[in-house]
């Protein structure tokens, strides 16, 4: 079977409508169609059932789920093995929000490069729904992420849990919400303990989804919002911000997911083992 196919499959059963699929691949609805179709007249089943509610898998479709995923997920590692250089034993793909990057992955590669000499190392930078849908293929053996989703075949530990505090560019900023709060949106959890915290609070006029940006628009405007504590320390240090102290802390865990089938290898184990340890030590600064 076409490897574009089985792709295909998977992400219609993720997308759940047919046009999202064709956003998703890049690709025309109707390519989605034919795809599909072409799956169907193979297998001789139907995989999905359309309505207006959405595209919904068969009995067939979920029995073919997990084929889908292996056939991927060999092919992505054939690619990978047949490209490996001749001193190289397994390549590990990994991927990585990029808040998480600058704190944590950034350690982890020399560490891996050490203790793993022999194992090639392939980074990417993604969303949480972005590196889930990756994991789900196959294409990712490993994910670090904040949002993740629990999924057959995926395991989900916490990796760390970072501190986010309210700094100000003026010290004599006393709350959230007095003028100049920037609501930096650090994902679901945050805002629901954002909105427990300050249920009176107007809606800011200024919402920033991405915190780097955010943290950047206040070095260089003015302003004050939650970052993670060891984001702004240095800024803390310098009194470019200033710690709003008798403000509300929220947390803002992180997780890796990772293949259930892949943590029986020893390298595999060893790889995890290094991702728990530098974070130990970056959750100290």
């Amino acid at each position: 079977m076409d490897i574009e196919l089985a792709r295909t499959f998977l992400s219609v059963l993720e997308a759940g409508t047919f046009n999202h699929a064709a956003e998703r691949l890049n690709v025309t609805q109707s390519t989605v169609s034919t795809r599909i179709r072409t799956i169907e007249n193979q297998l001789g089943r139907v995989l999905f059932v359309r309505s207006r509610a959405g595209t919904f898998p068969t009995g067939a479709g979920r029995q073919f789920h997990p084929y889908a995923l292996n056939l991927v997920k060999i092919w992505q590692q054939a690619q990978q093995e047949i490209a490996l250089p001749a001193a190289m034993e397994a390549i590990l793909a990994i991927g990585g929000q990029l808040t998480l990057w600058e704190r944590l992955l950034l350690r982890w590669i020399p560490w891996a490069r050490d203790t793993l000499p022999d194992m090639a190392v392939r980074v990417e930078v993604g969303s949480s729904d972005g590196l889930m849908q990756q994991l789900r293929q196959g294409i990712l053996d490993i994910g670090v992420m904040y949002t993740p989703q629990s999924r057959p075949g995926l395991t989900i530990e916490k990796l760390l849990v970072e501190r986010l505090v309210l700094v100000s560019s003026s010290p004599a900023t006393k709350a959230a919400g007095e003028p100049g709060y920037i609501y930096v949106d650090w994902g679901p959890e945050f805002r629901t303990d954002h909105s427990n915290a300050f249920p009176d609070m107007e809606l800011p006029v200024l919402v920033i989804g991405y915190g780097p940006l955010a943290l950047r628009y206040i070095l260089e405007h003015g302003g004050a919002g939650y970052f993670p504590q060891h984001i702004v320390q240095t800024h803390i240090q310098s009194h470019k911000l200033h710690r709003v102290r008798r403000a509300p802390t929220f947390s803002r865990p992180a997780y890796l997911v990772y293949s259930t089938d892949d943590c029986e290898q020893d390298w595999f184990k060893t790889a995890l083992q290094g991702l728990h340890y530098v974070a130990t030590l970056k959750s100290a600064v």
